[in-house]
């Protein structure tokens, strides 16, 4: 009973139910190591029982995090307050300085105590709060069915320091257990075939239930008034409910929105400090209904790419489908910055940072200084040794070389950098510089020291392996010119990045780019050299056996400490989500119920040996939906496979939108068959396959049955796949049938693709995703779980029906891509006039 106190008490969990009759204990050694990598010894019996007392004991007048919603009541550990409390509120530093060119200043106030005033009913249809299970506090919120915008930090100067009124019951704020929905045992939902569908990739969808406890967060709300701060924040729909008014006591006043620091006093000389976000009550919504392209971006290579698709063909694909098509966004696969390496990993979900963008997607000819390099013939030659790459990509049936590709463009970035910038540029340069700070130099420094002493840094001499060492401090003065190169690549990629998304803006997209943010990242890159402390050295993330793997599945991503993340403020994820949304019109996450918990696999065993380790869900969600409504980004949350329970909901609250695949959307609870269009949920990104999954038409045609059986991948015999498959297919096919979106009746492919997506527009769903390779009738996955050798993942171009790669303006051209986008097409072109920006 100990050590499972004492894991409750650190979120980490002891049990977990893969299904509602079943139970898995988790071996002590497994809680024992995980402890361990959260700083907590818990070795021997005399061990546990010195940390129990310790935990126990410290009497908090606060939690680590307390979250304040806009519109919502204040949380416990704040309402709950004794009476003449004094709270004083530490803004955090504005991006600019106000009028006097200071900071904003802590002021304390001494307000009049005061009963809080009632609560707002809410109004008829509002959703209601998720159930908090058995055994966890309740949070004491009102449902909010639209996001509120909030002053600036500028003008938001003062914090206010306040007395409490007094309560009806006073006590310690962090007595109760934690409040996240997946505390305690609980069991899981999932569709079997979502879940089926989990593999080795973070990018998978898999995962499963557990018994967690996470540290407790106050959820709580803060009056919200118009903004500047959110430039592009989307209006609330005609067909949302309104803000609901909540009860706030008299005495607060609300902070800006932000992530503040909370000091409290009582009138018995306790004190208390702890982190306070205060964030808008949901991002930002998509302002209409739209349909737009699932890619990976490598996959889309061009008359001019260099070997593998780029921001360049990023951007022409924006600009055409948005004034061609009507088209309201392209999602990308995640563009993060690779490990370094011969041959580099493929995977765009296992990278050296996800803070930084990789530039070998950069469009080596757009930037401004490749036209006044000297050196003409180098870059000439350069040149013909990437139209050499392509050649064999298009034609010659070779495989995406990133090596090759990254080696050609380094050569000419070397170039293009020796190229003077102008007065302008040098400013926009050392702007981004400044923007960007210690997280831009540590990483620029991790690539140059990676140049010399290889990727791994823990391969690094000794003195190196610590960012903040003298040692470490004189290799980068000895590698200025090095970091200073990395630097440029990384402001490069941003500006092309940005340009990408001005261009769906100016074609009329309402949405734009979509960026994907991994689940991790590499242990030997940038990222945890650079964040050691924060990360959980020794452990990697995974997801439990089931049904469909019974081993397990270790991704080799070694997860953030919770611990860390509260005490710093959540720095490190904020930067991470203030540099992808930069220059995004909306992120996706992959596998968003990251949020909540992680499956932690401890180094050394198996992947059934893990455990799942809990996030400060509320304060994970606060954030994100703060950093999204100050850029005015919609999100997107990757939720196939197991779920915990309460989940979706706490996601579908803060208006994270959904993922919905066609052939996992079945009753699972009833009768198991396809669920009619018009009750599929609204918020979400409705579309036919991931990169995960096989194209429409391999799932079609069961062509990725026989592939999975060439590559030895079934469990079952070929015929027994094959006939199960069919009878799936033919259910959906039947269906369409019924709903007349089958017009041209059986046996024609390309018209089972067009009413496959005729279902998918009749569903009420926000977003539309077609993934662009069944627009051409590609049969091949981009990524086949369960592989790594086996199968060419992450390097196959876009092919059409005989297996041809094409490039971006034979796509373009395609009558098989016309006749399908006919199917989704607004009826008037839906073009901005240039420069016009979405609302």
């Amino acid at each position: 009973m100990g050590l499972s106190r004492l894991a409750a008490l650190h979120g980490v969990a002891t049990s977990y139910s893969p299904s509602p009759d079943v139970t898995v204990s988790v071996p002590d050694d497994t809680v024992i190591a995980v402890l361990a990598a959260l700083g907590v010894d818990a070795g021997t019996p005399a061990d546990v029982r010195k940390c129990l007392v310790a935990a126990e004991s410290r009497s908090r007048l606060l939690p680590p995090t307390v979250v304040v919603w806009a519109g919502e009541p204040l949380p416990p550990s704040l309402a709950g307050l004794p009476s003449g409390s004094t709270v004083t509120v530490e803004p955090e530093p504005a991006d600019t300085p106000g009028p006097s060119g200071r900071p904003p200043a802590p002021l304390s106030m001494r307000a009049r105590a005061s009963a809080p005033a009632p609560p707002v009913p809410p109004p008829p249809g509002a959703a209601a709060a998720p159930l908090t299970p058995p055994g966890t506090a309740a949070t004491t919120t009102a449902p909010v069915a639209a996001a509120a915008a909030a002053p600036p930090a500028t003008e938001a100067a003062a914090p206010a320091a306040v007395a409490v009124p007094p309560v009806t019951q006073a006590g310690n704020a962090d007595s109760a257990p934690a409040v996240t929905p997946v505390a305690g045992t609980a069991t899981a939902s999932a569709s079997p075939a979502a879940s089926a569908s989990a593999s080795a990739s973070p990018s998978a969808t898999a995962s499963a239930p557990a018994t967690a406890s996470a540290p407790a967060t106050a959820s709580a709300p803060a009056t919200a008034l118009p903004s500047a701060s959110a430039p592009h924040t989307h209006p609330r729909r005609a067909d949302e409910a309104p803000v609901v008014p909540a009860a706030v006591p008299a005495w607060w006043i609300p902070p800006p929105p932000g992530v503040h620091r909370v000091h409290v006093r009582t009138p018995d000389h306790r004190r208390a400090t702890a982190t306070l976000v205060v964030a808008p009550a949901r991002v930002p919504q998509p302002p209409e209904r739209s349909h737009g392209f699932l890619v990976q971006l490598y996959s889309l290579l061009s008359a001019r790419s260099w070997g593998m698709g780029d921001l360049g063909d990023l951007a022409d694909l924006a600009a055409w489908a948005g004034r061609t098509l009507g088209s309201g966004f392209v999602q990308v696969n995640p563009l993060h910055a690779a490990v370094p390496g011969r041959p580099t990993d493929p995977s765009p979900y296992r990278p050296s940072s996800r803070r930084f963008p990789d530039p070998v997607h950069l469009r080596v000819e757009s930037v401004p200084e490749y036209g006044h390099v000297r050196d003409r013939a180098a870059l000439d030659d350069l040149r013909q040794g990437a139209d050499a790459l392509s050649e064999a990509v298009l034609n010659k049936g070779a495989l995406i070389d990133r090596d090759a590709v990254w080696e050609l463009k380094r050569q000419a970035l070397e170039l293009v950098v020796e190229v003077p910038l102008t007065p302008g540029r040098r400013a926009a340069y050392c702007d981004f510089l400044a923007e960007q700070g210690q997280a831009l130099e540590d990483h620029a420094l991790w690539c140059a020291l990676a140049e010399v002493h290889g990727p791994d840094w823990r391969t690094w001499p000794e003195a190196l392996r610590d960012p903040r060492s003298s040692g470490t401090a004189r290799a980068r003065s000895e590698l200025l010119d090095r970091v200073d190169f990395h630097c440029r690549l990384a402001w490069l990629t941003a500006d092309q990045l940005a340009a990408a998304q001005r261009a769906a803006e100016e074609a009329g997209m309402s949405v734009g780019i979509v960026h994907d943010l991994a689940v991790g990242v590499h242990p030997a890159g940038a990222d945890t050299w650079a964040q050691q402390e924060a990360f959980a050295h020794g452990m990697s993330v995974g997801a439990p056996p089931d049904a469909f793997n019974a081993r397990g599945q270790d991704w080799g991503l070694p997860p953030w400490r919770p611990d860390t993340l509260a005490a710093t403020g959540y720095a490190a994820y904020r930067g991470l989500l203030r540099g992808l949304l930069a220059g995004a019109g909306a992120l996706r996450i992959d596998h968003v119920m990251g949020l909540f918990r992680l499956w932690w696999v401890p180094e050394g065993s198996p992947p059934t040996d893990g455990t799942y380790v809990a996030h400060d869900a509320e304060a994970m969600l606060a954030v994100l939906v703060l950093e999204a409504h100050r850029a005015g980004t919609v999100v997107v949350g990757e939720d196939l496979g197991t779920v915990a329970p309460g989940v979706r909901e706490a996601l579908a609250r803060r208006g994270v939108l959904g993922t919905s695949v066609l052939w996992f959307e079945r009753d699972w609870d009833g009768d198991g068959r396809p669920i009619a269009p018009e009750k599929w949920r609204r918020d979400c990104l409705a579309t036919a396959t991931t990169h995960d999954l096989p194209s429409t038409a391999a799932r079609l045609t069961g062509d990725h049955v026989t592939l999975r059986h060439r590559l030895g991948l079934l469990t079952r015999s070929l015929e027994e796949e094959l006939t199960a498959d069919l009878t799936d297919t033919a259910e959906w096919l039947a269906l369409l049938a019924r709903l007349r979106m089958l017009p041209e009746g059986d046996g024609d492919e390309e018209a089972a693709v067009r009413a496959v997506h005729r279902f998918l527009l009749r569903t009420p769903a926000r977003m539309t995703g077609v993934w662009l390779p069944d627009t051409v009738g590609d049969r091949r996955p981009q990524n086949l779980p369960g592989t790594w050798d086996q199968y060419p993942n992450w390097r196959l171009p876009i092919a059409d029906a005989e297996g041809h790669p094409v490039t971006l303006e034979e796509i373009t051209a395609s009558p098989r891509l016309h006749a399908l986008m006919d199917v989704l097409r607004p009826r008037k072109p839906h073009t901005a006039p240039p420069g016009e920006r979405r609302p």
